[in-house]
């Protein structure tokens, strides 16, 4: 149990590290704070870890891998296996061969640590401030106090001062990608047209598509001779499959993606959001079924069909109802306990109820949101633009009316109703999905292509263990 909260912490870090990426650019100072835990900072290959020659004394630690100038020891690549393999085994996946598991986890940390010393070089740093309002958001979204979630990491092994290194170092990467990957990528109003008179053709009989896959990356500027042995490699992969051999765990022990440990696992997609080269196999499979070995530009891909599901047709107009509301917001600080913000929008609520006072005029004085100088006032939403503790309360409220205090992962509301009005779905949200469709299939690729690069541009040194 332990081990399982432990992990539903880290899926909350991850999911807050990417929405703070998303809130502020990548900032450029001379002086880039470090990417990783004190305890696991790379020391150069000069500085040694071994003894002289001459010494009796037992060696404490060596040097498995140099990235570039810093190096990957073994004590860190020890920590690091125990840790994915405790994950795993809490997840009930299942685990590679302890050699096959080690030789994923050194290239998961040779592509962390090149990626890392490229943000120290752009100067992408993260403030302790910054660190410590994601951390406290991880605690909210958790239902734990900042103590309660520090005992529960300790109890599994993990040091917090570890944890919040490994927070900085997420949303230090998300920023890094975010210039280097998501600020790069363009879609023309040609891109959109195209791909909303083909999803209109399409609509009918469009599902969606739960996915696992084995990539077998293809390095930059590959020889026919390198490509021709990946291939090898991506048989031998589709050998095994045939024959019976797990997916997770056959992705878990071959694949060079990033879900590699989480045994290919992809998620749901709409084929709308798939390359045509991955839609064309996929759309002849049943769920439990497999792809052939399939190449692109930058790797051997072999795709599983989980399962799929039909959709409604997205092409068709939809009446929808938006609601035009406004809220006062008060988080959870250090200096704001729940307790106390759930009794101050109590007392605020009071006021309203007896006409002591305006909405607009508390949200300016006292919510802790940027719509606060607007008076709380939000604008029209639309199903799905809130978070549904937000949205169900607001859903059953009439024009005028105020609700009780509500609470959200971001803290707690008074939420009032302006109006209501019923509306097909405009042309221009449309093409803004069909945008954000197209933005996330780029993204996918242009990530993973991104990440090769790198990957492929470390000066990378294998140290044999003496």
């Amino acid at each position: 149990m332990r081990n399982i909260r432990l992990h539903q912490i880290k899926i909350a870090a991850a999911l807050l590290c990417a929405a703070m990426a998303g809130q502020a650019a990548a900032q450029a100072t001379p002086a880039a704070a470090a990417a990783k835990p004190a305890a696991a900072a790379p020391a150069k290959p000069s500085s040694g870890f071994l003894p002289p020659a001459s010494s009796s004394a037992n060696v404490i630690d060596s040097i498995a891998v140099v990235v570039n100038d810093e190096v990957i020891t073994r004590n860190e690549i020890t920590a690091r296996v125990k840790a994915v393999e405790g994950a795993m085994k809490a997840q009930n996946a299942p685990v590679p061969e302890a050699a096959d598991l080690q030789r994923q986890v050194v290239e998961r940390m040779i592509v962390e640590r090149a990626q890392a010393q490229l943000a120290k070089e752009m100067g992408v740093r993260v403030d302790d401030t910054m660190l410590d309002r994601a951390i406290s958001r991880i605690a909210e979204q958790q239902k734990l106090s900042i103590q309660e979630m520090r005992n529960q990491m300790e109890k599994s092994g993990t040091t917090f001062a570890a944890f919040r290194e490994e927070i900085r170092n997420e949303i230090m990467m998300q920023r890094l990608r975010e210039h280097e990957v998501d600020n790069k990528i363009q879609i023309s109003d040609a891109e959109v047209d195209t791909y909303l008179a083909a999803e209109k053709i399409a609509a009918a009989g469009q599902v969606e598509m739960n996915l696992s896959q084995i990539m077998v990356r293809i390095p930059e500027n590959a020889s026919p001779e390198q490509i021709a042995a990946r291939k090898a490699r991506a048989d031998e992969v589709m050998r095994q499959l045939r024959t019976g051999g797990d997916f997770a765990k056959v992705a878990a022990t071959y694949s060079d993606s990033s879900d590699a440990l989480k045994g290919g696992e992809i998620g749901w997609r709409n084929t709308d959001r798939l390359p045509p080269l991955f839609a064309e196999q996929l759309n002849k499979l049943k769920p439990g079924q497999v792809t052939p070995v399939i190449k692109s530009a930058t790797a051997f891909h072999i795709l599983k069909m989980v399962d799929k599901r039909s959709v409604a047709d997205a092409a068709a107009a939809q009446v929808v109802q938006q609601t035009r509301a406004r809220h006062i917001l008060l988080k959870v600080t250090p200096t704001m306990t729940a307790v106390d913000a759930k009794k101050k929008l109590t007392e605020l609520k009071e006021r309203l109820d007896n006409k002591a006072a305006k909405f607009e005029e508390l949200a300016r004085l006292f919510s802790n949101d940027g719509s606060a100088n607007k008076g709380g006032d939000l604008g029209w939403l639309y199903p799905g633009d809130v978070v549904p503790e937000f949205e169900q309360v607001m859903t059953n409220l009439k024009p005028g009316e105020v609700s009780d205090v509500v609470e959200t992962p971001y803290g707690f509301h008074l939420i009032e109703v302006l109006e209501r009005k019923s509306d097909d779905q405009s042309k221009e949200r449309a093409r803004m999905a069909a945008r954000q469709v197209i933005r996330d299939r780029k993204l996918e690729e242009a990530t993973e292509d991104w990440a090769r690069q790198v990957r492929d541009r470390a000066y990378v040194e294998f140290r044999d263990e003496k």
